[in-house]
């Protein structure tokens, strides 16, 4: 048994698709009711009366006719003067022989002499109004068309209830009339209880836009804010209305069920007005019957009447109007159809009138279900289009964005760098929350996997900003902002995800000093498209880029002279053409990283003001050049580390300059004696090699300060090491070290040993000479401390102070 609630949503279903019903539509719907109660009117006359055919016996006959009137024959009937001879049967009912002769007669005449039109007119008018009916409503049921309907009245009824929706109109109404805004909800909202989206009760729509606040139903004490279940529901209408446009702008299944569904509606009505006109003629009053009773009642001919034909002939040319009516209106949605391109649907105008010009043209069953929308109210299409804007959608994040990021958060995220600047590091969010312009002290400002982030205006209240970080982001800077940070930059680093080029913006940052560039920069694309940009750095001393360039962009060579430091990481591809670096003279400091480069090149040795040279992760095999760096003066620090350097020439002793050198992770067996000329160096890394002693001679380096020989087969140390008094970090780890030479105890400034990875079995109690070495910066195995005097022992626990 069927409820009663359940009837009711059953009804609630049937009413949100008024929407989809233009006025052609709901006229139809009024006229197959007016049908439906026609039907039923002469089907209830026909049923109630007990004798539709009256019949009664001819007297006179002519030419095979009944020749006197019913109501002459009547008169005679009645008139008791009447000359003429008696009927064979009486005319009045005697008994009940009679009245079933009479039943029968009526009910043979009924059968054989009325027109089939005249008896199943009611049934027709039936049938007819049920398949108009039918037509009307097969798209909304049918299983191809019925599911993408219901989905978009769904998504557009969660459109009307969305705050919003009614705030991006309010926004519009307030950009066009110049004034702040606020939502009243009892107005414009809609009631959450039903598929209706009627802004008042008289439905007056909510214009797009309205010079006037009132209409809309807005107020302007102050600006709306949505609360964070608001700003998730409206995002998730965003991805639905999304995914809705994908699956139905590819077919156009709805238009061509509908236009058939038209097509037979207007088929059905030209047959209707064909045969009904005709045959009403055939609902007549008296109707000549002829019945072969003459045995039993002494006649052979009746004359009857009809009872029902008059108001069936005026119910009949009633239902003929009606018809034309509905055919004519057929013939109109007939013609809007064919007429009028309904497969693409634009917000042009609505582009024009409104901030969201990014609304897009859609095609379709999308656009055909707009068209149908735009008939009932265009309300409907420009509310939806709220929800296709990109524009929109933006914003809306931008505030839920702004709801779970407050300043307390962010603040929270606030960290000090190993620089000691106040960093704020944003990691996957949907963009920038409003709030970090609240924080004035961030010096570094670090976005990373950040699809697509605006800088606005407001960035210039982060006064002392002086850095920035964009890692995988595609980052917009309004020109307000561009103007604060072409004042105050001078950090900017940039690593793209994809191959592109590099943003216009970057080249208006007249003061900058340091750019980091790292990703897929092609050099074709530095040096044509970008070539007038790098020239308008002019006090930028420090470029990095990180990529896979064939040649150094001339570019840079030629537009930045007074470049300071060069860094190049070609992230293994081989770095051919090198002789433009010659132009370069103002380097000062020079990194050519993983350019499988197999020699030094020799442009570098014209580079007299050069102070560092990084030659990391290269092929090199062999440094025989290394001499020409003695025309270097003021090389100081040289690393050659993470290569297959064999070994070092004697030629290492011509570099009386050098102070630090960087010789690890390469496949040295033997160092040169020349090495200990450079008595200028104070730090010198051998380690991850293969080397299996230390010349004595390295006393002669009483600058060094930091000694590295980790990893490799070192079974003794000289005792000229212990002459290096300045020594503070001394790393010994993983060799093969049988015993630690108690001299160790002479380097009062050393603060950091490793002897992890050895065969010592104990540490020499001399340990305690050094004074400023911490328990924290011994690093060995447990069991060797325990080896250590508790006196030593207890002195270097107490000392907490890290290295």
């Amino acid at each position: 048994m069927i409820t009663l609630t359940e009837l009711k949503c059953l009804a609630d279903a049937q009413s949100c698709y008024h929407i989809l019903k233009p006025w052609w539509d709901v006229f139809w719907y009024y006229i197959t009711l007016i049908m439906l109660l026609v039907a039923v009117l002469a089907g209830a006359l026909q049923l109630t009366q007990s004798r539709v055919l009256c019949c009664l016996p001819c007297k006179v006959e002519f030419d095979n006719h009944c020749a006197v009137p019913w109501d002459v024959l009547k008169a005679s009937m009645n008139a008791s003067s009447d000359p003429g001879p008696p009927p064979p049967l009486p005319l009045r009912i005697q008994n009940d022989l009679h009245r079933q002769q009479y039943a029968y007669i009526d009910a043979v005449c009924y059968e054989k002499q009325l027109h089939w039109f005249a008896k199943f007119f009611p049934y027709l008018v039936l049938l007819h109004t049920l398949i108009f009916a039918a037509c009307s409503n097969f798209w909304l049921h049918y299983p191809s068309t019925s599911s993408r309907l219901e989905h978009f009245v769904a998504i557009l009824h969660k459109c009307f209830d969305s705050p919003w929706t009614t705030r991006a109109l309010s926004e519009t109404v307030a950009e066009q009339s110049g004034r702040p805004l606020t939502l009243s909800k009892s107005k414009v909202l809609l009631s959450s209880s039903g598929c209706s989206a009627d802004v008042d009760s008289n439905k007056q729509p909510l214009p797009f836009p309205q010079p006037g606040l009132e209409s809309a139903g807005l107020e302007s004490p102050a600006s709306s804010v949505l609360d964070k279940k608001e700003g998730e529901q409206a995002k998730a209408i965003f991805e639905k209305v999304k995914r809705f446009r994908v699956h139905v702008e590819q077919k156009d299944i709805i238009y061509r069920v509908y236009l058939k569904q038209i097509i037979v509606k207007v088929i059905l009505f030209v047959l209707i007005i064909t045969y009904v006109p005709y045959f009403l003629t055939y609902i007549a009053l008296e109707i000549d019957c002829s019945v072969d009773l003459q045995a039993f009642t002494g006649y052979k001919r009746y004359q009857c009447v009809y009872s029902l034909a008059e108001i069936f002939k005026v119910l009949a040319s009633f239902y003929v109007i009606l018809v034309i009516l509905y055919g004519l209106t057929s013939s109109y949605s007939l013609w809007w159809m064919l007429r009028s391109s309904l497969k693409q649907y634009s917000f042009e105008a609505l582009r024009e009138k409104t901030n969201y010009s990014d609304v897009p043209d859609v095609k379709n069953d999308f656009a055909f279900i707009l068209h149908l929308a735009d008939q009932y109210d265009p309300l409907y299409s420009r509310r939806f289009s709220v929800f296709l804007s990109e524009v929109s959608e933006n914003k809306l994040k931008q505030i839920n964005l702004n709801n779970e990021w407050t300043v307390e958060k962010l603040k929270s995220k606030l960290v000090k760098n190993p620089q000691d600047k106040a960093e704020l590091h944003l990691f996957m969010l949907n963009g920038l929350p409003d709030n970090v312009f609240e924080l004035t002290e961030i010096e570094v400002l670090s976005l990373e996997l950040i699809p697509e982030v605006k800088l606005p205006s407001a960035v210039s209240q982060l006064v002392n900003l002086r850095e920035l970080h964009v890692y995988h982001s595609s980052l917009v800077v309004d020109h307000p902002a561009l103007a604060f940070l072409e004042e105050n930059l001078k950090i900017l680093r940039l690593k793209f995800t994809e191959m592109g080029k590099i943003p216009r913006w970057v080249f208006h940052l007249k003061n900058l000093k340091e750019l980091y560039l790292s990703g897929c920069v092609l050099p074709e694309q530095v040096s044509t498209m970008q070539l007038e940009g790098f020239q308008d750095l002019k006090n930028l001393r420090t470029l990095y880029l990180k990529s896979s360039l064939s040649r150094i962009p001339q570019v840079i060579t030629d537009l930045l002279p007074s470049l300071q430091k060069l860094s190049l990481d070609n992230e293994g591809s081989k770095l051919v053409v090198l002789n433009n670096l010659k132009k370069m003279v103002h380097l000062k400091s020079l990194e050519l990283i993983s350019c499988d480069l197999e020699r030094i090149p020799h442009s570098i040795f014209s580079l007299n003001n050069l102070h560092e040279l990084d030659l990391r992760e290269n092929n090199l095999k062999t440094v025989e050049e290394i001499i020409s760096f003695q025309h270097l003066q003021n090389l100081s620090c040289l690393k050659l580390w993470h290569n297959n350097i064999a070994y070092i020439p004697a030629q290492i002793g011509a570099l009386s300059n050098l102070e630090q050198l960087f010789l690890d992770h390469n496949n040295i067996e033997n160092l040169p004696l020349q090495l200990f000329l450079c008595t200028k160096l104070h730090y010198l890394d051998l380690s991850y090699n293969h080397l299996t002693f230390i010349p004595e001679e390295i006393q002669y380096l009483s600058n060094l300060q930091y000694f590295a020989v980790t990893n490799n087969n070192i079974e003794m140390l000289p005792d000229g090491l212990f002459q290096c008094k300045k020594l503070q970090c001394l790393l010994l780890g993983k060799n093969s070290l049988m015993s630690l030479s108690p001299h160790v105890g002479e380097l009062s400034n050393l603060t950091h040993l490793e002897l992890m990875g050895n065969y010592l079995e104990t540490l020499p109690p001399e340990l305690e000479g050094c004074q400023s070495l911490k328990r924290s910066c011994l690093i060995a195995e447990e069991s060797l401390l325990s080896t250590l005097p508790p006196p030593v022992t207890e002195r270097l626990q107490t000392c907490l102070d890290k290295c």
